[in-house]
């Protein structure tokens, strides 16, 4: 198994580095052709740091294992919360009161309701897609909306980045994201046929936690440097994403069946995880140092639940 688990691991690297080089490049090409920076970072940014999940999900739909795809998202969603911002909580305290999240908290917890709506159908397929893109056009044009007017910062901008090196990130991102998804998706699923656990199990344990690297390595370097305070608005953004931009296009690729154990026990799992935000976004409590003990710890338990 050494063979397949390295695989895993040559693939998520992969996947970081060309969804950072595609974002790069694809960020500097739209600011170039004049698109404005809110557009930018609302659509470029989100689906371009989105990449390696969504090349993932739609490969393990084409690879037949369509339940690494939900795993995939759900478990994500669920170690977003519970280890990308436990683990930083352990390091420093993550001040949220100087943060308004209230929004877009909202819009994250009702596509979670819509998600797990779709899900008790038993099967995802390319209507309840639509229904979720949808739902994702609405939110961005809300947010949109609200935001006109506001200076925004472009994440992976460089106003002098030159043309032969934008091809280069461009093209380097989209050849790297689907060599990198083919090789987790073909060495996870290997993996779950040795042990004798399903894809689903895989992706919400191994391939959800290796997706959320980027994201958990962020933010402990933040909290290092004591800046992670805008981590809460970036897991509830990057939630959102998964849910309604990931799975979207991934069950409009083919469908997915939705294991009844993975409808008594992971969908759950999430919306309590969604659900302890509550005092952060709302009541403006910190992240401290005792909840990041707590958020670590329901997420170790969940690990050995979800693989019991």
């Amino acid at each position: 198994m050494i063979l397949e688990f390295l695989m895993v691991a040559l693939g998520l690297v992969i996947l970081i580095l060309a969804g950072d080089t595609l974002v790069k490049g694809a960020v500097n090409l739209a600011l170039r052709l004049g698109i404005p920076a809110l557009v930018v970072s609302l659509t470029v940014v989100a689906f371009g740091t989105s990449a390696p999940e969504l090349l993932v999900s739609v490969q393990a739909i084409l690879d037949g294992a369509p339940g690494l795809a939900l795993g995939n998202v759900v478990g994500s969603n669920t170690a977003n919360v519970l280890l990308v911002l436990g683990v930083p909580a352990l390091i420093a305290v993550m001040h949220t009161s100087g943060h308004d999240t209230r929004r877009d908290y909202l819009y994250m917890l009702g596509a979670t309701g819509i998600f797990i709506l779709l899900c008790l159908t038993g099967r995802l397929v390319w209507w309840h897609g639509l229904v979720l893109l949808t739902t994702l056009a609405i939110v961005l044009s809300a947010t949109f909306l609200a935001s006109r007017g506001q200076d925004v910062e472009v994440e992976g901008a460089e106003p002098g980045l030159p043309g032969w090196k934008m091809t280069v990130y461009l093209v380097m991102g989209l050849i790297g994201l689907p060599i990198g998804a083919n090789l987790l998706v073909e060495g996870a699923t290997e993996i779950a046929r040795a042990y004798g656990v399903s894809e689903t199990v895989i992706g919400l344990t191994l391939v959800a936690i290796g997706t959320s690297l980027p994201e958990l390595a962020t933010t402990v370097m933040a909290a290092i440097r004591r800046h992670a305070d805008v981590a809460l608005g970036n897991v509830i953004g990057s939630n959102l994403f998964n849910l309604l931009g990931i799975m979207g296009v991934a069950v409009l690729v083919g469908p997915v069946p939705v294991d009844p154990a993975f409808l008594a026990k992971d969908l759950w799992v999430m919306l309590a995880a969604t659900l302890l935000l509550v005092p952060f976004v709302f009541l403006g409590r910190n992240i401290t140092r005792t909840w990041g003990v707590v958020l670590s710890v329901f997420y170790g338990l969940y690990l050995v639940w979800a693989l019991a």
